[in-house]
């Protein structure tokens, strides 16, 4: 016999339905932003107190965060699936795996749900190796794939919910993407201690791979939100989220006094990643985990890429984000005390503009085909213009 929650489901009106995807999208981008800060926290943990166990404070963070993230997902397609087996249809509505719901939802749960299976998969990984794991190992590059895939999905409720001309799904957008940008930094930040170790062309990894994945975002959002300022606000607001990521893993930090065991870790593996940052830090004169400059570097790249309007010019303003990246981030780490004895060599700059150019038409393109894919997946049913 049906419970009264699943005939109210079943007979909800579609209106209140959309309220609760919208509530649900806006519950889903504070949940991200929440595990965001707990991932920076985190990352700021391993180098400066070492790692205790998986139930560390910065852990508890991000995975409130991924919890509240993947039970609001999972909740609307549960919903939505209640729905569906009262009977009744909705034009809007995919079925996976025995769940109903729209493709947006979907993308959203199935992104996180890689994130949680990266959990157990990382615990096991560091009790087999470790402290000293880079942020590129396997259990994490699968958690951060999920959150991407992940906002990903949100990016695709949003344009399942709102008219092109509402403002709320600009704002939905925009911030959507600032968080996909403030996870790719994240993400290549370990490039720039492949520059540290091996310089020559590896000298400007991280622009390479900031081109491709930072100009993906960039493209992919100003496709979505129409607002030819959209690269540099996102840039900026990237910017922000790492400012407030350090005030918070300082509080934390003041809060939790960790007993720090970092010395005895970098005697022991001095050739870790840890180890190369406390390095690296120390030839540059600074303290680990609260340099800003790897997210100033794409300021004036973004503003390159608006300036040439991503919007109408995909191509042209991701080329242009791209080789500004190159020259900003090289002339900077030219200058770079730790980076002196990686300087490359006229054949490595040449070499790097143009897998630098190659990177930027790949984003801009790979951004088109997901604007596409996400125009043929939207739902069919609209809100009201005014929604």
């Amino acid at each position: 016999m049906a419970t009264r929650i699943e005939v109210a489901v079943a007979h909800a009106p579609a209106a209140d339905l959309r309220l609760v995807r919208q509530a649900a999208l806006w519950g889903l981008l504070g949940a991200k932003m929440l595990g965001g800060l707990g991932v920076q926290w985190d990352i700021r943990w391993h180098l400066l107190i070492g790692r205790d166990s998986f139930w560390i404070a910065p852990h508890l963070m991000t995975y409130a965060g991924v919890t509240i993230a993947a039970a609001l997902a999972f909740g609307v397609l549960g919903l939505e699936t209640l729905r569906a087996r009262r009977g009744e249809p909705r034009r809007d509505g995919v079925r996976a795996l025995g769940l109903v719901g729209t493709p947006g939802f979907h993308l959203a749960w199935w992104g996180m749900a890689l994130t949680i299976v990266a959990a157990p998969v990382d615990d096991l990984w560091h009790r087999l190796f470790g402290v000293d794991v880079t942020l590129w190992s396997p259990p994490h590059l699968l958690g951060l794939a999920g959150a991407q895939v992940n906002t990903l999905g949100c990016l695709l409720i949003a344009l399942e919910l709102w008219p092109r001309e509402s403002r709320v799904r600009r704002a939905a957008f925009l911030a959507g993407g600032t968080l996909l940008l403030a996870a790719f930094y994240i993400t290549v930040d370990p490039a720039i201690q492949t520059a540290f170790r091996r310089g020559g062309l590896f000298f400007f990894a991280w622009p390479m791979l900031g081109t491709l994945a930072f100009g993906f975002t960039l493209a992919l959002t100003s496709r979505l939100a129409p607002l030819r300022a959209t690269p540099l606000v996102l840039a900026l607001g990237a910017l922000a989220l790492h400012y407030v990521g350090i005030a918070v893993a300082d509080a934390g930090f003041a809060l939790t006094q960790p007993t720090p065991a970092i010395e005895e870790t970098i005697a022991n593996h001095p050739d870790s990643p840890i180890a190369i940052a406390h390095e690296m830090a120390r030839r540059n004169a600074a303290r680990p985990g609260r340099s800003v400059s790897l997210r100033v570097f794409p300021l004036l790249p973004a503003a390159l890429m608006a300036l040439v309007d991503a919007r109408r010019r995909p191509h042209a303003a991701a080329l242009a984000f791209g080789l500004g990246l190159l020259v900003v981030s090289g002339m900077m780490f030219a200058g770079t005390p730790a980076l002196n004895h990686a300087l490359p060599t006229t054949t490595d700059l040449v070499a790097a503009a143009a897998l630098t150019a190659l990177a930027a038409l790949t984003a801009a393109a790979a951004a088109r085909i997901l604007v596409d894919r996400f125009g043929q997946a939207r739902s069919p049913v609209r809100a009201r213009p005014g929604a």
